[in-house]
């Protein structure tokens, strides 16, 4: 009897110790909050965003590994991936989600009602049915718009190449944020007189031919912040370049990828924002009441390797104001 009762009581201290065990590893973690990053598809803007905004979280004081764990998933340009993507964001019980990209915003926005998101470089989140307004957003879902003038950029290329007459269109028809900033461009070049020539293309292969396309009967070319155009953007640029036919696109890295010139914002201030926005979730902040950020810190961007290569002179005046991406 008595060993029958030494044996129970090893195994009761035994059962205790597993559970203080348990409990002690969940007090050793109970302040680290895990997020959840999805991004659609790697290319330099999209890239910055996501470094800037893991830079900027450590500056406020979350480092991944110390009181966060950042869980970073890339979709690779695929829509079901994307969704498989956010479900195990919450099948995990992720804290918050950050979606980089309109596509991966509202891929996080459609498997959780719950789970705070902070989008960020969502161009037109009304749109896309993410939020109500800019203003109020109304649900567990706000961030930062990459929102950008396409009569700017066009005001900037009539100033470079003020004889274009038909300016191209390239552009993922599926993205409705470059949907939105195409039909500006229809609006602008109505009331310029010009005329518009769109290659709508669905996935990066398509790039090549309808840039082709577009090369053999337009003066200039226009892309918005088209995820799919800036993942090809080697491709796109060498054929315009080769053309000779400028092309004018909606982000810093495009031109730096080859495009001519834009007038837009910094990714790496779009991404600080980003996360600026993710530390205020972080500490209690509500998502419903917490505006939509827009930039307002705009500049022309030029790449004078390119302008030298399609010969393309760059006004004295723009030069002064531009910052230069060219090698």
């Amino acid at each position: 009897m008595k060993k029958r009762i030494a044996i129970l009581m090893v195994l009761i201290m035994a059962a205790a110790g597993v559970l203080a065990g348990c409990g002690s590893e969940d007090g050793a973690n109970k302040d680290t909050m895990k997020i959840g990053l999805v991004q659609l598809v790697e290319h330099p803007s999209l890239d910055t965003i996501r470094e800037s905004i893991i830079k900027q979280l450590e500056a406020d004081g979350y480092k991944d590994g110390d009181n966060i764990t950042i869980d970073y998933q890339n979709a690779q340009n695929e829509q079901a991936n994307l969704k498989t993507i956010c479900q195990g964001f919450v099948a995990d019980k992720c804290d918050l989600i950050i979606a980089i990209s309109t596509p991966a915003a509202q891929a996080a926005y459609g498997e959780t009602k719950d789970i705070p998101i902070i989008f960020s470089a969502v161009t037109d989140p009304v749109a896309a049915e993410l939020v109500e307004s800019f203003e109020k957003p109304g649900a567990n879902i706000t961030g930062t718009s990459d929102l950008v003038s396409a009569d700017k950029i066009m005001d900037l290329a009539l100033k470079i190449t003020p004889d274009v007459k038909t300016i191209g269109a390239l552009y993922n028809s599926s993205e409705v944020n470059s949907v939105s900033v195409v039909n500006d461009l229809k609006a602008f070049a109505k009331k310029k007189g010009m005329k518009v020539e769109e290659a709508a293309v669905t996935n990066s292969n398509e790039i090549q031919q309808a840039a082709q396309s577009l090369a053999g009967k337009c003066d200039a070319v226009f892309s918005p912040i088209d995820n799919t155009v800036a993942s090809a953007m080697s491709v796109a640029a060498t054929v315009f370049n080769d053309a000779k036919v400028p092309f004018y696109v909606g982000a810093d890295s495009m031109v730096k990828d080859g495009g001519l010139a834009t007038y837009g914002i910094n990714y790496k201030t779009l991404g600080a924002e980003t996360a600026k926005m993710a530390v205020e979730v972080l500490k209690g902040g509500d998502t419903s009441t917490m505006a939509v950020k827009v930039m307002d810190d705009m500049q022309a961007y030029i790449n004078r390797a390119t302008a030298d290569a399609i010969g393309v002179k760059i006004p004295e005046d723009i030069l002064k104001n531009a910052e230069n991406l060219g090698e």
